[in-house]
């Protein structure tokens, strides 16, 4: 005779193993869809330019920044983590990545973005070698699933050039 755990336990059981395909099947379907994402982004002001007592330049920038970003959104996405950092290169690191701006979306009616925004963390480089040089805008973002690997890209966007002497 079956008692009442044992068939606790099967019911469990079954409850899990349909649970863990219903999960396996929405993370294969996500890596069958591709996102047309449409963005632009370009510096408006450039607030402050200047050099820290220690060294290291110090920016601080206004910009613009449209994003369609509704194509991220499938069944199986819980939200989306966007950002924007300038790229550029000197003679310490071939890459210099730094974040000026980053929002989260959590449902598909808030993913189209209209912003004027002040950077919300200072461009600092390690050294004096911002002045005059040129910098790329690249988009970045995170879609996290409910189920399933996190999916990540980005999108080089313009670049703008900082002034050729400090600004106050």
């Amino acid at each position: 005779m079956h008692s009442w755990t044992l068939r606790l336990l099967a019911a469990a059981t079954t409850a899990g193993v349909l649970l863990a395909a219903v999960c396996a099947a929405a993370s294969a379907l996500d890596a069958f869809h591709a996102p047309a994402v449409q963005a632009q982004a370009h510096v408006t002001k450039i607030n402050r330019f200047h050099k820290q007592i220690n060294g290291n330049d110090k920016v601080t920038l206004t910009f613009n920044v449209s994003a369609n970003l509704e194509s991220l959104f499938t069944w199986n996405t819980k939200q989306v983590f966007v950002f924007l950092t300038a790229e550029y290169e000197n003679t310490k690191n071939s890459l210099n990545q730094v974040s000026l701006w980053d929002h989260i979306i959590p449902d598909k009616d808030l993913a189209k973005l209209q912003l004027e925004v002040k950077s919300k963390y200072p461009l600092i480089d390690q050294g004096s070698s911002l002045r005059g040089k040129t910098l790329q805008f690249v988009l970045h973002w995170h879609a996290m699933p409910n189920a399933g690997a996190m999916i990540r890209d980005r999108m080089p966007l313009s670049k703008f050039r900082l002034p050729d002497s400090y600004t106050s």
